[in-house]
């Protein structure tokens, strides 16, 4: 007889999420979720910018499109009804130069195909809206906001333990078997055992992956991003979130200003690549993840084709003065002594084997098993929607107890 019904491995947002929803649909099912920190969402959710994406970027019709616009909403509604703080004060995404203008008219093209609602503006009207910014053109991504994700994904595992869940922290997979019974996981609080299992491991989703014999052959990549938080005087020096026009080739969207929820605000990230999987400072390695990203042909290839972004990056990460510069692009009167030490995150992005920055989610599975494999920014909006993919594949391809009920 297995220990649980179901067993998510992950205690960020995108794991409590996929527990919570599970729940919801099979009333009485036993959802166990283990989580390797002493607490919850300690890596990913607690460490980004507190956007809520509108789903601005990404091409029309991609799992990371879809499942944003719905995100923004759900994440919105959530907050409103566990009294969670946020604000949609909007996004204004801003062109500094004549060169980014073509760029702009794609992203603007890209955000209507995404079915945003979106108010295009030149530079007067810019500076009228944001005084304190300086851009040639832009437009507003209304339905952006900010959050505490953190809180979100405490409240969401309020609603797990309320509902007879289990979340078991200190929980770290050391092995996974499947077989025609199901999953057996062996972890640092014992062997647990499931008919099936969902993996939202984040930074070591390509470990769990292999652990279950999952086919696609992708490996993560952490890209740290650092932050810097404006000295106070510059509390309210915006009004919206400020970013720039990113680079299309890559996954990342630039280092932009952020009001959060806490009523200050914030500078960043870069994407430098880091020496450990959770390498939140400069210093940080881990031999056994620098040996296998090194050891990884599309990890090498990644590089290659990517050397001079990176090598941008690092001097930005290495020189305070350099990333004012990329700040000081919009806000002039920004000042070295403006920028304050802020916690940094990392990236869990998948690379593959061609040496493919992979941009778009990436969901697998085997016979009892479903694996998020990549869902960096904005999974933290998409939770509850990745959710609801994973419990409708559930649906056709499981034998839960009893029926789903109707969202």
């Amino acid at each position: 007889m297995s220990d649980f019904d179901l067993i998510v491995v992950g205690g960020g947002i995108v794991g409590l999420a996929s527990a919570r929803e599970f729940m919801r649909a099979y009333p009485g099912l036993s959802v166990a979720v283990l989580e390797k920190e002493p607490a919850i969402a300690g890596h990913q959710t607690g460490r980004n910018s507190g956007v809520i994406h509108a789903g601005v970027y990404y091409a029309p019709g991609s799992l990371k499109a879809r499942f944003c616009r719905e995100g923004s909403a759900d994440t919105m509604a959530f907050c409103r009804e566990h009294g969670i703080p946020f604000d949609q004060c909007g996004k204004l995404i801003v062109a500094t130069e004549e060169a980014e203008l073509p760029r702009l008219k794609a992203l603007t093209e890209r955000a209507r195909a995404n079915g945003l609602d979106i108010e295009e503006m030149d530079g007067p009207e810019l500076a009228r809206r944001e005084p304190h910014i300086r851009g040639i053109a832009g437009f507003l991504v209304k339905a952006s906001g900010i959050v505490d994700y953190r809180a979100v994904a405490e409240a969401m595992a309020g609603e797990i333990t309320a509902g007879g869940g289990t979340i078991l922290t200190g929980a770290e997979v050391t092995g996974i078997e499947e077989s025609p019974a199901g999953v057996s996981v062996e972890t640092r609080r014992g062997r647990f055992t499931a008919p099936h299992l969902v993996a939202c491991a984040g930074l070591m989703a390509d470990r769990i992956a292999r652990m279950c014999g999952v086919a696609a052959d992708f490996r993560i990549v952490p890209f740290r991003g650092e932050y810097y938080r404006l000295a106070h005087r510059h509390d309210h020096i915006v009004q919206h979130l400020i970013y720039p026009v990113p680079d299309p080739d890559l996954p990342f969207l630039g280092v932009h200003l952020t009001r959060m929820i806490g009523g200050y605000v914030t500078v960043g990230p870069n994407a430098v690549l880091a020496f450990a999987r959770e390498g939140y400072r400069f210093g940080d390695v881990n031999l056994r993840d620098l040996a296998e990203m090194i050891a990884y042909p599309g990890f090498r290839r990644a590089i290659r084709n990517n050397l001079r972004s990176g090598i941008d990056e690092m001097r930005n990460s290495l020189s305070k003065a350099h990333y004012l510069e990329l700040c000081r692009r919009y806000c002039p009167e920004l000042t070295l002594e403006d920028l304050m030490p802020y916690r940094a995150g990392v990236r869990a992005q998948a690379v593959l084997r061609d040496g493919t920055l992979l941009h778009d989610f990436l969901i697998e599975g085997t016979a009892a098993t479903v694996h998020v494999c990549n869902a960096p920014s904005p999974a933290a909006t998409s939770a509850m929607p990745i959710a609801r993919h994973i419990v409708a594949h559930a649906a056709t391809q499981w034998k839960l107890k009893g029926a789903p009920v109707a969202p």
